[in-house]
């Protein structure tokens, strides 16, 4: 047996039952602090958890479904728990943004002041984001985001404009723009190249490396923080290794299941700055935030990954 179903297992049946938050908490009470653990936004020197969390698909959910909401609020509280601090969001994914209140809601005081707050302005016209962002801030209950950015580069020019207004005003500290889509390479490689932001935001994975060619190098060399989304292909890539067994070597770079297997490939390369697999369940939360023990491969062992991949990936 392999994969994330023993790596569960190793951490305890207690993780898997919602009805025991007391194992969930044993188990997560001590933080994370291996040295790759962090990374530097370059722009500022500021440091940041490499491991965060994306909303989209997961936090859609009935505030009044207690068992719903409960899971949601664990996901965060281990995060946090653990160290990590960036949750990520949008007004696209529905009502994420407000379940994600209502967790920190239920949260301490001391965890919540740990969450870099991370969402984004996604309109076709321009008053409708001034008054999303409005909403944003009171759904998360912030008075200065993070960093917000322009979702999936929509209505550009007045959005970025818009935020960068907004941090001159402090209401926010980072801006960037995101991308899940190949076809818009080109249209961020120009963003990145020409506009004063902070962070861009785009998919990487061990089966979707086209990032390395231009947006890697362009974000090195423009000081830009790189947030990585769609690190599992949407959960694809899970489907493509299904009973498929860890190499023999996986212990040497501290990986457990296939999602550390995957997330240690992301967070290996030099250009990343934090990634942010989505997640509905809190034994997946620790066990994405694991990923960032140990020893991160160097490029002879990335490439034995892909070399791995590709030879048992349906």
């Amino acid at each position: 047996m392999s994969g994330r179903r023993q790596f569960l297992q190793g951490i305890g049946a207690g993780l898997l039952g919602l009805g025991l938050p007391g194992a969930l908490q044993a188990v997560t009470k001590t933080p994370i602090a291996d040295a790759g653990f962090f990374r530097h936004i370059p722009k500022t020197a500021e440091t940041i958890p490499v491991i965060g969390l994306g909303t989209s698909r997961t936090f859609h959910v009935d505030i009044n479904n207690k068992s719903a909401m409960q899971q949601r609020m664990l996901v965060v509280k281990t995060l946090l728990e653990q160290g990590c601090s960036m949750i990520d969001s949008s007004p696209m994914y529905a009502n994420a943004e407000e379940v994600i209140g209502l967790c920190l809601d239920q949260i301490s005081q001391d965890l919540q002041e740990k969450v870099f707050s991370t969402s984004k302005v996604w309109s076709l016209r321009l008053q409708d984001g001034i008054r999303k962002y409005a909403e944003s801030e009171t759904l998360w209950r912030e008075k200065q985001f993070d960093l917000m950015q322009v979702h999936n580069l929509l209505n550009l020019s007045k959005t970025l404009a818009l935020l960068q207004k907004y941090k001159a005003e402090e209401r926010v500290r980072y801006i960037g723009v995101t991308t899940s889509h190949r076809r818009r390479h080109k249209d961020m490689l120009e963003i990145m190249n020409t506009q004063d932001i902070d962070f861009v935001q785009f998919s990487y994975n061990i089966d979707n490396r086209l990032a390395e060619e231009k947006l890697f190098p362009a974000a090195q060399k423009n000081r830009l923080a790189v947030i990585i989304n769609r690190g599992f292909q949407t959960g694809y890539l899970f489907e493509r290794v299904a009973d498929k067994d860890l190499p023999d070597w996986a212990n040497e770079i501290g990986v457990q299941s296939w999602a550390q297997f995957f997330l240690k490939f992301i967070i290996s390369h030099p250009a990343v700055t934090v990634v942010i697999p989505a997640t509905r369940n809190p034994a997946h939360m620790l066990e994405n935030i694991h990923a960032a023990r140990g020893p991160l491969p160097d490029n002879k062992m990335r490439h034995e990954m892909i070399r791995y991949f590709d030879s048992v990936a349906r």
